[in-house]
């Protein structure tokens, strides 16, 4: 007499319902987001609001300044820019700037590329303390620097001189350029070094035919923040450009602030202020966009 087994089957897993999709956001949502657009609007206010007021007084009478300063112009006064140009001597101040900040973020740009792809692509004794000490240098005040700063471009025979101010915005600007695009270059995929470099190309040529293109986003966007904050700095030209037909725009507006304020000439003190503000403004309106991609580009990776 057999007995028969009969084998239990596995009970099947119950079907998953899946909710259908919410009509639409929820309560909570629709709320920040009606607060944060209310928030960017008050903010771009603030922001635009003084802007624009700058611009349409550089356009009027020193008389209108203080007699109608809310509202337009009666004459649009283009001799103000003229007169804050030549009498101001914005124009040579701005000359020194355009040269001193375009050859600075040129230098740095190249420097700062090839030292991130370096630290972010090859391994050697000292990369994480190089790397490390890039970061250390963005957490320095500058101002704590600035007597022995001196006295080294001073020894170096560079002071009230383009090339001496030249090299310490790139020393400046450098450890952000660094820190910025190893993070760029660390995500590149390593197979196109090795296929570049078995075609018969050398590192140098790995690095300018094939990885610094593929960086072009982030190369743009910290070239931009240098480009932006060189043409701020105040600090550094003040202390190693003493020679006055050196100074750099930042110079010549407090220059000019003390001297027309005197003359109760207002009207060219604020066509100076929208000259230097001008070049600021196109750059970040021409590559706003560029910026946008390389955060983006950067964060997503």
């Amino acid at each position: 007499m057999s007995v028969s087994t009969v084998k239990a089957q596995p009970a099947r897993p119950a079907p998953v319902r899946i909710a259908p999709p919410a009509d639409g956001p929820s309560v909570g949502e629709r709320t920040t987001g009606a607060f944060s657009r209310a928030f960017l609007v008050v903010w771009a206010i603030m922001v635009v609001a003084p802007l624009l007021w700058a611009l349409l007084t550089s356009f009027k009478s020193d008389q209108e300044i203080f007699t109608n300063p809310w509202g337009l112009p009666a004459q649009w006064r283009f001799d103000n820019f003229v007169r804050a140009w030549t009498e101001g001597g914005i124009g040579p101040y701005f000359i020194n700037s355009l040269i001193v900040v375009v050859c600075a973020t040129l230098l740095v740009m190249l420097l700062g590329a090839m030292t991130a792809y370096v630290i972010a692509r090859y391994t050697f004794p000292g990369r994480d303390v190089l790397y490390y000490a890039f970061i250390a240098g963005m957490a320095f005040p500058i101002i704590l620097v600035l007597v022995p700063l001196f006295l080294v471009v001073r020894n170096l025979g560079l002071i009230a001189s383009y090339p001496g101010l030249i090299l310490v915005y790139v020393a400046y600007a450098l450890p952000f350029t660094v820190f910025f695009l190893v993070g760029f270059f660390r995500t590149l995929p390593g197979s196109l070094i090795e296929a570049g470099l078995l075609d018969g190309c050398s590192h140098a040529g790995v690095f300018f035919r094939i990885m610094l293109p593929l960086a072009r986003p982030g190369i743009i966007s910290v070239g931009i923040f240098n480009f932006l904050g060189l043409w701020n700095q105040f600090m550094l030209p003040l202390v190693l450009m003493p020679a006055k037909d050196k100074y750099v725009l930042s110079q010549g507006l407090a220059i000019l602030a003390a001297n027309q304020g005197y003359r109760s000439d207002w009207s060219a003190l604020f066509a100076g202020l929208v000259i230097a503000i001008l070049p600021v403004l196109v750059v970040y309106a021409v590559f706003q966009r560029k910026i946008q991609e390389g955060l983006a580009f950067g964060g997503f990776k």
